[in-house]
């Protein structure tokens, strides 16, 4: 069992290794970064969805933008589109699942927001349908996916393929690239509390 324990350790660093040494990825990466810093010093938010673990990757990452990161300073707005279970079920009984970002983000998203979907495949529909009405509100979007980058990669402003075709090893690289977001963004708006 340890050397099990120990190959799947060596999987996960093995991915990452892979994204540390694809430049493009890190261009893309510092890219997205930038974006988000221009969209709230626009006093605009970030929007995030996505399904199953991906939907909890969405809140954590709403959860260190509103909360905080590595240092206190004053609250960033984010929005984990998957938290209302009262909108989803609302939205899912009456328009089905595929609209229940769609829906959501018609409402709460506005011009000069951006809307980051997170998938292993980058085939959900209801990112790729949230997508669509982002483009119709003049809201940035972001991928994040897997394999082959799917239909997202497809129509998304920006998008990282993790390059990988294991979900638990897609999703390890999403929540990595979602702190890495996460700290530049913090740093560069609240400079002043970086101490370190």
């Amino acid at each position: 069992m340890k050397n099990y324990i120990k190959n799947q350790i060596k999987k996960s660093y093995e991915t990452k290794q892979l994204i540390y040494n694809n430049n493009n990825i890190i261009d893309e990466i510092e890219k997205i970064a930038q974006e988000c810093i221009c969209t709230y010093q626009a006093s605009k938010k970030t929007i995030i969805a996505g399904n199953g673990g991906s939907a909890a990757d969405a809140q954590h990452i709403a959860a260190e933008l509103v909360g905080r990161y590595g240092f206190d300073r004053a609250s960033l707005p984010s929005l984990a589109l998957t938290t209302d279970t009262s909108n989803l079920t609302a939205i899912a009984n009456d328009y089905g699942y595929d609209k229940v970002f769609s829906r959501q983000l018609e409402g709460l998203g506005g011009s000069g927001d951006i809307f980051i979907g997170i998938s292993t495949s980058g085939n959900s529909q209801n990112i790729i349908n949230a997508f669509k009405v982002a483009k119709e509100k003049n809201i940035k979007t972001v991928a994040f996916v897997g394999k082959d980058g799917g239909e997202m990669a497809k129509i998304a402003d920006y998008f990282i393929i993790v390059p990988s075709d294991s979900t638990p090893r897609i999703q390890e690289s999403h929540i990595l690239i979602g702190h890495i977001l996460c700290d530049i963004i913090e740093k560069e708006l609240f400079a002043e509390g970086v101490n370190n």
